[in-house]
């Protein structure tokens, strides 16, 4: 193993339980999202409104990087907290899908939990700005979990589990 991907929708814990799993495992950690904006000085949410296109071409540029062998920046083996979408992106999702030095996990949690986090967060995602972002975010997050159910090593149930015992179930499963 010399990387662990952490999937998910937005506000699932990746970051979190990435930061806490990579210390259990004393490695390095990368948030796809925060790399995404040093790689281009521009945030995944402006990318998105400049074009999902735009944005799917940034975030397959910075999962390339992150996986190139030759980097210094990030030697593996390294915990990556991916963007909530990655599933949509074709690309990067193929770099994932086809790199035998990965083990994706999936932070399963419920539509509602995952709606409630996204609510507390403040503005809405730009692929929730519709008529009924609550209808349009269900679509997603049900249509979005059935594909990384399909692609993931490891799925953990994450509702009602704060960030370190996600981290520390992952551990124990490796």
């Amino acid at each position: 193993m010399r990387f662990i991907v952490l999937l998910g929708p937005k506000h699932s814990g990746k970051t979190s339980a990435g930061k806490e799993l990579a210390d259990l495992l004393f490695c390095g950690f990368v948030d796809l999202d925060d790399y995404i904006t040093r790689r281009t000085g521009k945030s995944p949410r402006t990318l998105y409104i400049e074009g999902p296109e735009v944005f799917k071409k940034a975030e397959t540029a910075a999962m390339a990087a992150i996986f190139e062998p030759e980097t210094a920046e990030f030697p593996p083996p390294l915990v990556i907290a991916s963007g909530g979408g990655l599933i949509d992106n074709p690309d990067a999702l193929s770099l994932l899908e086809h790199n035998t030095a990965v083990i994706s996990v999936f932070l399963d949690i419920s539509v509602k939990t995952a709606w409630e986090r996204i609510r507390e967060a403040g503005e809405l995602p730009p692929s929730l700005k519709t008529e009924n972002p609550e209808e349009t975010h269900r679509f997603l997050h049900e249509r979005r979990a059935a594909a990384y159910r399909q692609l993931a090593s490891l799925i953990i149930k994450a509702d009602g589990k704060n960030p370190r015992q996600i981290a520390q179930e992952i551990f124990d499963r490796l």
